[in-house]
């Protein structure tokens, strides 16, 4: 597990868990540093469920053991992460009173953190496949709706400058038509923060089946989306409370996926990519506006 990583692990998984084991991740995210000097089965009696709920919920986030829990928020305790982002001050929630400074703070850190996060967490492997495969494709599918639309359209512009042939798909019908037209020369990409939307999972799916590589992008590891990709890039979450859900903050992190990905995908394309920026590079500034001055 990346350093910081595992208050953010438990943050991203709690609207996944339900009942006791939910109950087990909010007393802990509530003061990490008290569980700390926990014993499993005290912690289970604080949270009115047992020992053996504990180690369900350890495994359930993806860790072996309650030990490897304490020895994990240990470390962060120890890394100093709450002194460095300024959590320790502002807490994680947002309340109906809060003034504005606080939302300002707490939205900022949230923010930052999801993306140092998940630089800390990337797969270097897993992007290096993807963009190998990326450069050398036929054609790219670009799978998202909702907000993961909005990625899914950007990384179509930013791809297209470089010479790739690739698009954006935000419909399903449109999409699922499209999947059902690649062939293993091809890449699909699926774009999902919860790994479940149907509406990008059914073309994923077909994309899969006609032998397209596979990447998925999402924040659960163990995902619908992610068990369908040959490879999957991890973003972190930043959302703090009902009233920060689906954060700007967790998109820009998908972004620096997107971003590493576009990056390494010119690298390897370098003639193509370079040509096509070529002949490009004039449209932006032949439509800036000029300054003039005042008389």
């Amino acid at each position: 597990m990346p350093p910081t990583d595992v208050t953010t692990l438990i943050r991203t998984e709690l609207p996944r868990l339900a009942g006791s084991l939910r109950k087990v991740g909010e007393l802990i995210l509530e003061d990490p540093a008290a569980v700390t000097h926990c014993s499993a089965a005290e912690l289970g009696r604080r949270t009115g469920t047992s020992q053996a709920t504990v180690t369900r919920f350890c495994r359930a986030i993806g860790l072996d053991s309650y030990q490897h829990l304490l020895i994990e928020l240990a470390q962060e305790r120890g890394r100093g992460e709450a002194s460095d982002w300024g959590t320790a001050e502002i807490g994680p929630d947002i309340s109906p009173d809060d003034d504005l400074e606080r939302v300002v703070q707490v939205v900022g850190t949230a923010d930052l953190r999801a993306v140092q996060q998940t630089i800390d967490r990337i797969d270097l492997d897993a992007i290096e496949r993807s963009a190998q495969a990326m450069a050398r494709a036929r054609r790219i599918d670009v799978y998202g709706v909702g907000g993961s639309g909005a990625v899914a359209q950007e990384t179509e512009t930013r791809l297209f400058r470089i010479g790739c042939s690739v698009r954006g798909w935000t419909e399903v019908h449109g999409a699922t038509t499209s999947a059902a037209l690649l062939t293993p020369a091809d890449v699909a990409i699926g774009i999902s923060h919860s790994g479940a939307t149907r509406e990008t999972i059914e073309p994923f799916e077909l994309a899969k089946e006609r032998g397209a590589t596979t990447v998925a992008i999402t924040s659960d590891p163990r995902s619908p989306l992610a068990k369908v990709a040959d490879l999957r890039l991890i973003s972190a979450t930043s959302e703090t409370s009902f009233l920060h859900t689906g954060s700007i903050g967790g998109r820009h992190s998908v972004l620096v996926l997107i971003d590493c990905l576009y990056v390494r995908v010119a690298q390897l394309s370098y003639q193509r990519a370079s040509a096509s920026l070529a002949l490009t590079d004039h449209i932006t500034p032949h439509h800036t506006v000029k300054n003039r001055r005042a008389r």
